[in-house]
């Protein structure tokens, strides 16, 4: 039964957003909240709102500050260096182009923006 409420309750989160009837943050604090209710979780749902917060608050944090902090760098042109050597060592050769974004993009995703 839980499994059919976790399902549906994906289902109803993404149909409001896609459908633009929420906003994601307003339908991430509604559906779930609507759903424990729904499912009989009264009693707890304050505790595991906590739980839940507490659980997730320092990865939240450690990827806007990692956000933040790549996106100052790329700003102030600190993998232009970086850029300019892929570019030079590669001359145009098509594997090469692709191993160096490749390894480019590694240290650039860095930032944790997905």
């Amino acid at each position: 039964m839980l499994t059919l409420l976790g399902y549906g309750m994906v289902i109803v989160f993404m149909t409001l957003i896609m459908t633009k009837r929420l906003s994601p943050l307003t339908a991430l604090i509604l559906i779930p909240t609507a759903f424990g209710l729904a499912g009989g979780f009264a009693p707890q749902l304050g505790k595991m709102m906590v739980d839940g917060i507490t659980k997730l608050a320092p990865t939240g944090v450690m990827l806007m500050f990692a956000i933040l902090y790549f996106a100052v760098m790329i700003d102030a042109g600190l993998f232009e260096p970086f850029v300019q050597r892929l570019v030079r060592l590669v001359h145009g050769d098509p594997m090469l182009v692709v191993v160096g974004t490749a390894a480019l993009a590694l240290l650039v995703s860095l930032d944790g923006d997905g």
